[in-house]
């Protein structure tokens, strides 16, 4: 057993770390969770540390920079940027600047494991697979870590210390398969994955002594965690079992991009129109560095209310430019009106979120939310999750309407006060609506390193000090069976879905899909076709569904594999099925067959014609 357990919190946006020493103290409710203050280049030549370590990889042509402009202390001959320079030069150079890695992960439509960042990067630029990009933000905390605690604690390396790294709630099967393989190729072996969430969840509790008072049986507390790139929902039950209080997961939302990067860039469109009113017209490395200033003048408006507007500035080019600069401002009241109004508006709790007309032809790139309404994708979240809000009202004996009874807020976005009263505005206005009590709001957390130290704290609830939030995996996982029939031409044949793994299927677990012996195409290429489900918690292991709404299943990626099997090319081998959820919080799913060489594992990635065996 590790002395440390260590917390990370590999964000979209942000970075950090934390730990807890478990040789201190006696370590009660009350122990220390301490934060790495991660040292990084901030400037060509200067390293500096800083408690957040940007999720920015920059890419320098060779000859780009000065000698030594990106060395660190542990090396000097670092050739790329991770951290607060390569945000700072990729805003001035967007296309050597590798960004929302971790939104690569979730993307089916990309071999993820290929060199395809920067996105659209021209000819000669240097290039990074989303896995590879991820794995160098780990490894940049993994080196700063040795740099710094082995001194403090001698002998104490990161490689030797159990790790718990989080991921989104709405992570499916292959981006945690993905997100594990980065942590494997940056050295991390004794390693946990844990949702956000539920991390900043932990956070609240460890820092909260007295929570057994703050909350109580029959509360559902709503987890609304809108970061940099990402909007992320979890409802967390309150219950009772022998007189003790217990927490159980009981609903994650969808994986949407949509968060404070986007705040970032509505405000520079407001910003770019000001500019066009004056005849200007900004290419688009200078709406990049746009952003930039529009992300600094949102935080110094929301921080200082007194100040009725910040100046915003961009490089000028051309002779047309007075001083080489172009410079205008934002106010407080613009900025409420495109933020609130934009992303927080006051909508009713029938609202869906609006879907844009689809052009024939699109550039491929993330899958960013259509609507940027934060409000109606909740509403849409707590809708559809009625069915366990029900549940929990019921058990609990509560009269009034299913509906959250607390809020906990997570993210940088959450650091903006107005942002936090327009919400809860919005949830005691659905509440009221549906004949709900107002929803309490839990206070208390730090919405930057929350998730890190929440889950350094998870790291000593699996050793059995603290409470644990019960979950299992965050939704059902169904394999795709052709059904036998006559062929029709023109018509594939149907399929249907069977339930491999079950929504709440702990962690370490295993069992066998019951009652279903399966034909298996060996020798040559197959599809395996995939589908997952947030809503359907009452289906267990070998449930069939013949027939399902396009809003119970979402497909997955499909795994394109030659299943190895010597002398048996296309021959159909009899299987039964057989699931496993790894400590780590992968799934596995086996094909065994009657003799012992008969066994393959299917994964649920994204492995482009691979072959197992």
């Amino acid at each position: 057993m590790s002395r440390f357990t260590i917390g990370i919190d590999l964000g979209t946006t942000n970075c950090a770390l934390a730990w807890i020493d478990t040789a201190t103290d006696e370590l009660t409710e009350n122990f220390a969770v301490e934060c790495l203050a991660i040292p990084q280049v901030v400037r060509p030549g200067g390293v500096e540390e800083r408690w957040l370590l940007p999720s920015f990889l920059y890419l320098p042509m060779p000859g780009e920079l000065p000698a030594g402009s990106l060395q660190l202390p542990w090396d000097a001959h670092r050739d790329y940027a991770v951290g607060e320079f390569a945000r700072q030069q990729g805003a001035l150079i967007p296309t050597r600047l590798v960004s929302s890695a971790k939104s690569w992960l979730v993307h089916p439509g990309v071999d993820r494991r290929s060199p395809i960042l920067p996105w659209q990067a021209p000819e000669g630029v240097r290039r990074v697979s989303p896995v590879e990009a991820s794995s160098r933000y780990l490894q940049h905390l993994i080196e700063a870590w040795n740099y710094k605690q082995t001194t403090r604690y001698p002998g104490q390396r990161f490689e030797e210390q159990d790790v718990v790294l989080t991921v989104p709630a709405s992570f499916d099967a292959s981006a945690r398969e993905l997100t594990v393989e980065a942590a494997r190729a940056a050295g991390i072996e004794r390693l946990t994955l844990l949702e956000e969430p539920q991390a900043a969840f932990y956070s609240w509790l460890h820092s909260h002594a007295d929570w057994r008072k703050q909350v109580r049986v029959g509360d559902v507390i709503l987890v609304c965690d809108v970061g940099g790139g990402t909007t992320d929902f979890t409802l967390i039950a309150v219950g009772e079992e022998a007189g003790n209080l217990i927490l159980e997961r009981v609903a994650v939302g969808d994986h949407i991009l949509l968060g404070g990067d986007n705040m970032d860039l509505a405000l520079a469109h407001h910003v770019q129109q000001k500019f066009a009113r004056q005849g200007i017209r900004l290419d688009f490395g200078q709406f990049r560095q746009l952003a930039q200033a529009c992300r600094l003048a949102k935080e110094k408006l929301f921080t200082d209310s007194q100040l009725t507007s910040y100046p915003v500035t961009v490089l000028g080019r051309g002779s047309r430019v007075v001083g080489g600069t172009l410079t205008s401002e934002l106010s407080q009241d613009e900025l409420r009106q495109v933020l609130l109004e934009g992303f927080f508006p006051i909508v009713d709790f029938a609202d869906e979120p609006r879907r844009g007309a689809s052009l024939g032809l699109q550039e491929i790139g993330l899958p960013y939310a259509t609507d940027a309404a934060i409000t109606r994708h909740l509403a849409s979240f707590l809708r559809r999750h009625q069915p366990a809000l029900s549940e929990r009202c019921q058990a609990a004996g509560r009269k009034s309407a299913a509906f959250p009874t607390a809020v906990l807020f997570n993210g940088g976005v959450f650091k903006a006060p107005p942002l936090v009263a327009r919400l809860v505005e919005v949830l005691n206005h659905w509440a009221q609506s549906l004949g709900a009590p107002p929803v309490r709001m839990l206070h208390g957390t730090d919405l930057d390193l929350a998730v890190a130290r929440g889950a350094a704290c998870y790291g000593l609830v699996r050793r059995g000090r603290g409470i644990r939030i019960r979950g299992g995996i965050a939704r059902a996982y169904y394999i795709g069976v052709a059904v036998n029939l006559p062929a029709v031409p023109g018509m594939p044949p149907p399929i249907k879905a069977i339930c491999v793994a079950p929504f709440g299927m702990e962690e370490g677990t295993e069992a066998d899909v019951p009652g279903h012996e399966f034909g298996l195409v060996v020798g040559q290429p197959v599809q395996f076709r995939f589908f997952g489900s947030s809503t359907r918690r009452k289906d267990s292991i070998g449930t069939v569904l013949e027939y399902w709404d396009e809003n119970e299943l979402q497909e997955l990626d499909p795994l394109e594999v030659t299943l190895q099997a010597p002398d048996q090319r296309g021959q159909i081998i009899p299987v039964h099925l057989h699931s496993h959820v790894t400590p780590v919080g992968t799934l596995e799913l086996w094909c065994l067959g009657c003799e012992p060489q008969h066994r393959w594992k299917l994964e649920f990635n994204v492995r482009q014609n691979s072959e197992a065996g």
